[in-house]
């Protein structure tokens, strides 16, 4: 049975109209919150034409409801960007958002939040600062960029993209469906993701990782072009999860940055569902643990 096309939502917060898709299960086994990257939107998460890529509908079919966050300043709220420069507040209104979009839906185990790239940031903000959160999804982000990236990425404004950084992004592109390259995902960048990405790698991404208290997983495409991915950076990076109960790597081979929308993205969410599930069992089994003492 085909699961039924997500539903675009708009609710208000704080006087903010923010947006998203959601598709929800009956009686949920959780709830997943996808954060997506830059300069795109929550379609990143139900790729157009590709229903089969879309990890919305193939959460549905196991059960959870999953929502695409477009974040603060993107989407329905990007008139409104100026206002999401501080990352509280980016992710109250996402916290204030979801429970919006939920109104009195069940939330089955908990929220499980994935984050790719950019939105990485705001995900792992989430997963720290929310009571409900069981585990985190993170893929697209690193420590350090590659040499190619480097000189790219340095020269990149709100109103700029130099040379060079469409290919970065999306090589190699037999990896990916020939209509999502034609800029279909596309959206305009916010300012504040400048002084996000100045500070993420140097300071932020070690410093919020270090306050996470659940499960992680960390996905890396076999041909990540914007991050460093040796044995050695990876090493580094599963490293800064310090308070976490466990940390996993996943490697995706015959893949590039943008998972979500590659043709390898059903076997990506595949696995994103089915840590998910690990997620589940092991709060169910703290939840005996803590009865029996």
């Amino acid at each position: 049975m085909t699961e039924p096309a997500p539903r675009p939502r708009v609710v208000v917060v704080d006087g903010v109209p923010m947006s998203g898709l959601v598709s929800a299960a009956e009686e949920p086994r959780a709830v997943i919150v996808a954060v997506h990257g830059g300069a795109t939107s929550s379609a990143y998460f139900d790729c157009p034409g590709y229903p089969e890529l879309s990890l919305l509908r193939a959460a549905a079919e196991r059960g959870f409801t999953a929502i695409a966050l477009d974040r603060p300043g993107y989407g329905a709220s990007a008139v409104y960007a100026s206002e999401f420069a501080d990352p509280a507040r980016r992710v109250g209104a996402a916290f204030a958002a979801v429970d919006k979009m939920l109104g009195a839906e069940g939330r089955g185990a908990g929220l499980f939040l994935v984050g790719h790239s950019a939105g990485c940031e705001l995900a792992l903000r989430m997963t720290t600062a929310g009571a409900e959160v069981i585990g985190v999804e993170l893929a697209g982000t690193g420590l350090r960029y590659s040499e190619n990236a480097r000189s790219i990425i340095s020269e990149a404004t709100i109103t700029s993209r130099p040379a060079g950084l469409r290919d970065l992004l999306w090589q190699p592109t037999d990896l990916y469906p020939d209509d999502v390259l034609t800029g279909a995902l596309s959206a305009p960048g916010v300012a504040y993701e400048s002084e996000v990405t100045a500070n993420w790698a140097r300071r932020d991404f070690p410093a919020i990782a270090a306050d996470v208290q659940v499960p992680v997983q960390f996905s890396v495409a076999e041909h990540e072009s914007v991050w460093e991915s040796s044995a050695q950076a990876l090493a580094s990076i599963t490293g800064l999860f310090t308070g976490s109960p466990h940390v996993g790597l996943n490697p995706m081979g015959a893949s590039g940055h943008n998972l979500s929308v590659g043709k390898t993205a059903g076997e990506y969410h595949a696995k994103v569902l089915s840590f998910i599930e690990e997620c589940i069992a092991r709060c169910g089994r703290d939840r005996d643990e803590e009865e029996a003492n």
